[in-house]
């Protein structure tokens, strides 16, 4: 417990799925909490459940302006943030051949315009932070192997990846106390990966204990990862790339 006290976070796409469990536990290890979302009331509901330490607010990642309006009600609220966690994101099936270039537009906007966006804001208030911060970018097994059903996917993921590693180089070459890594789940049990268009399977996942290879693994594996990234025990980690994939990278499904 207390892993993030004093630290003040914004996560995107915290209405549901990793976003939310995301948050949750950054505030159960005493960080404050922003919670932002396309969708409003679900977003609401569980910045309700955290409680006092954790406020909603409505974003549209791809909106420019917005993003500083987010940074500007974080310090309103409670701070200068120390944490970004751009989350926010959705999949739409699609190979090379019937991928239509709206829908490709549409997913690579919201995962690496997005993401853009939220880095050069971050950075903006973050580099004059007197404590060390942290951006954590969510990436995916997709941007390390490809994926062919979901073409606009994987090249926003792949992106964000590197992309990651230039806001990382970035930050340590200006001398700015910023790490920057981005995460790389494979198939975690969210309402995403469980829409029909996925196609997930099985029983709920359980929280804890071994999980078969190919089963799908529960959003707190990944928020566990979140809590260290963000924290100051990983100080000494920036630019990298951190499967949570139970082993599929090497041994796919």
């Amino acid at each position: 417990m207390d892993r993030l006290n004093g630290k003040i976070a914004i996560v995107t796409g915290a209405g549901s799925g990793l976003g939310k469990a995301i948050s949750e536990t950054f505030a159960a290890e005493g960080a404050r909490v922003v919670l932002t979302d396309i969708d409003m009331e679900a977003v609401t509901k569980v910045a309700e459940a955290i409680g006092a330490n954790a406020i909603a607010l409505q974003q549209d990642v791809v909106d420019e302006h917005r993003w500083d309006e987010i940074f500007a009600a974080t310090a309103d609220a409670f701070g200068a943030p120390h944490i970004l966690v751009n989350n926010a994101g959705l999949v739409i099936p699609g190979t090379i051949e019937d991928c239509s270039l709206e829908l490709f537009r549409k997913q690579t906007s919201i995962m690496l315009d997005g993401v853009f966006l939220g880095c050069r804001s971050a950075i903006k208030v973050m580099k004059s932070n007197d404590q060390p911060s942290s951006i954590i970018n969510m990436s995916s097994m997709a941007a390390l192997q490809g994926y062919s059903p979901f073409v606009a996917y994987s090249a926003a993921k792949g992106g964000v990846r590197s992309m990651t590693k230039s806001v990382a180089l970035h930050c340590k070459e200006q001398d700015y106390p910023i790490r920057c890594n981005s995460l790389h789940p494979a198939g975690i049990d969210t309402p995403m990966v469980r829409q029909e268009a996925v196609g997930a399977g099985g029983g709920e996942t359980p929280a804890t204990g071994m999980i078969e290879i190919g089963e799908l693994g529960h959003p707190n594996d990944v928020a566990a990862l979140c809590v260290y990234l963000a924290s100051d025990e990983s100080r000494f980690m920036t630019a990298g790339e951190y499967p949570v994939d139970n082993g599929v990278l090497y041994k796919p499904a």
